[in-house]
């Protein structure tokens, strides 16, 4: 019997489409270069078909597990020491999948906005890095890899992301995240292992967008927000129902007002435009966890670096409740305990309130297991993306190497603990003093002092051994003292070893 040409045609596409369908993937933070984490159970997971079976190995582990219904799989490794050696990883179902120049070490994910997103080599419209080309030049450091996850943003979690892990070298470091890279380097310089760093970062995002909607739920700012992105999207139709309704009479006012400006000498107005999709929009809630870190979720890591507050500058009182919800919500969900949340208090700058800077502060007493980079003598009052990044990584880097990898160092400025009053003088204490309160470069500055009116008064602060003595002439009984508290502060408290103080507002209990 003679099988027709289109017959034959289909039985191998049919087949062709049941091989694929039954292909074993891992997820695609699993790819050539790979850093997986020592010293933990590493999670290793993927798709398949529904039952598929699955086996992983890896350093002389072998695991075997199913696909559930859904065709999702996951096993975990025993804890693997530290290697630098280049080893397969291979997962076999169906099909092979063998990934290559695997390397065991520190894992972080660095994300936030703008000023980690901000990458070590030149970009257009932005400053240079300092000594960017000196860095990038010095940059040969192939045990350290960056997966930069790809922009997307989603309306519901996602199961993978974009990416690729890229090895360290004076030409690929260019493209990284200056922040992310400085902290590795420095870590790499310390520990001495493989660095993984996973690069999941958006200019210009509210923490909100990186937040799962049931984090969001579960508390007031939250649950308002997605309150107002609801409605958005649910007036959204009608909204550009009239804008059509309405356009042919924009466009002719529009024409009018070119030519009256042209007659003027002025400047074209903007075309009128239709109303933005509100469901298009990367800064609406959960859009960018959903697409961009839910898809990382449980990646074995050490910890959290992140850079982010800016885009949340209008609204502080909310940021104290939404910030430390991301961070308990990404440590539910990966389910390692409280790892080390490492993050840095945005810059001066001539539109950054103070409130956002306390608002982040805040987060330390409530939030375990935190740690605040401060940047006060780091930022630039012209621009919100400051350039000078090494100084901020190696801060981040010397808080994982206390909290992370329980080193005895000196690894903040000082923190204020405590205030009282000693006649007419605020007495405040410290945490993190180290070797000592230092006033940089001349009298102490920036320091206020208010009495039971709450007005705030400049006021004169000197180092009395460990503690300071802040007192002003019209405030004969001190309530409160402020520190920082400008757009851009004007502040000089250091530690001996040269870490500066954060902002503060502090009042008598």
């Amino acid at each position: 019997m003679q099988t027709s040409r289109p017959l034959v045609l289909f039985f191998l596409l049919a087949a062709a489409c049941a091989s694929a369908s039954a292909a074993v993937r891992p997820a695609p933070l699993f790819a050539d270069g790979v850093v997986l984490q020592r010293d933990l159970p590493v999670a290793v997971w993927g798709e398949a078909s529904p039952s598929e079976a699955v086996t992983v190995e890896f350093a002389g582990q072998s695991l075997a597990t199913r696909a559930d219904a859904a065709g999702r799989w996951l096993v975990r490794l025993a804890p693997l020491p530290a290697s630098a050696a280049p080893r397969p990883l291979v997962i076999t179902g169906e099909n092979t999948v063998e990934i290559r120049d695997v390397l065991v070490g520190e894992v972080w994910l660095c994300g936030g906005q703008s000023n980690m997103e901000r990458q070590l080599g030149l970009r257009g419209g932005q400053q240079p890095i300092v000594a960017w080309e000196k860095e990038a030049a010095a940059a040969n450091y192939p045990l350290i890899r960056m997966f930069t996850v790809k922009q997307a943003m989603a309306s519901a979690p996602l199961s993978s992301a974009t990416g690729s892990w890229v090895v360290c070298d004076p030409k690929s470091v260019v493209q990284f995240s200056a922040v992310g890279y400085f902290f590795g380097r420095d870590l790499f310089q310390k520990l001495g292992v493989p660095i993984g760093l996973i690069h999941s970062s958006w200019g210009g995002t509210p923490v909100q967008t990186w937040t799962s909607r049931e984090a969001l739920s579960a508390i007031p700012d939250g649950a308002a927000t997605l309150a107002t992105q609801a409605k958005a999207e649910a007036d959204f139709p009608a909204r550009l129902e009239r804008y059509k309704a309405a356009e042919p009479r924009l466009r002719s006012d529009h024409e009018a007002a070119v030519a009256a400006a042209k007659l003027a000498g002025k400047p074209a107005p903007a075309a009128p435009k239709p109303p933005a999709n509100p469901d298009r929009d990367k800064n609406r809630p959960t859009a960018l966890f959903n697409a961009m870190i839910h898809p990382l979720v449980p990646f074995t890591l050490r910890g959290v670096i992140w850079y982010q507050g800016e885009s949340n500058r209008s609204n502080p009182a909310a940021y104290r409740a939404l910030f430390p919800a991301l961070i308990a919500d990404w440590r539910a969900r990966w389910g390692q305990g409280d790892f080390p949340f490492l993050y840095v208090q945005v810059a001066p700058f001539r539109d950054m309130p103070p409130e956002i800077r306390e608002a982040q502060r805040f987060a330390l007493g409530v939030s375990p297991a935190t740690a605040m980079v401060v940047t006060t003598d780091v930022g630039d009052a012209n621009d919100i993306h400051p350039t000078n990044k090494a100084p901020v990584g190696a801060r981040l880097a010397l808080a994982a190497r206390a909290l992370a990898y329980g080193e005895t160092l000196v690894w903040s400025g000082p923190a204020i603990r405590s205030l009282t009053v000693d006649g007419a003088a605020a007495v405040l204490a410290f945490d993190h003093i180290g070797g000592g309160l230092v006033a940089k470069d001349g009298p102490l500055r920036g320091f206020e002092l208010a009495g039971a009116d709450g007005t705030f008064v400049p006021a004169t602060a000197v180092i009395a051994g460990d503690t300071l003595r802040v007192s002003a002439p019209t405030i004969p009984a001190p309530v409160a003292v402020r520190y920082g508290w400008a757009k851009v502060p004007d502040v000089n408290l250091f530690n001996a070893e040269q870490l500066p103080a954060s902002p503060f507002e502090i009042r008598l209990p």
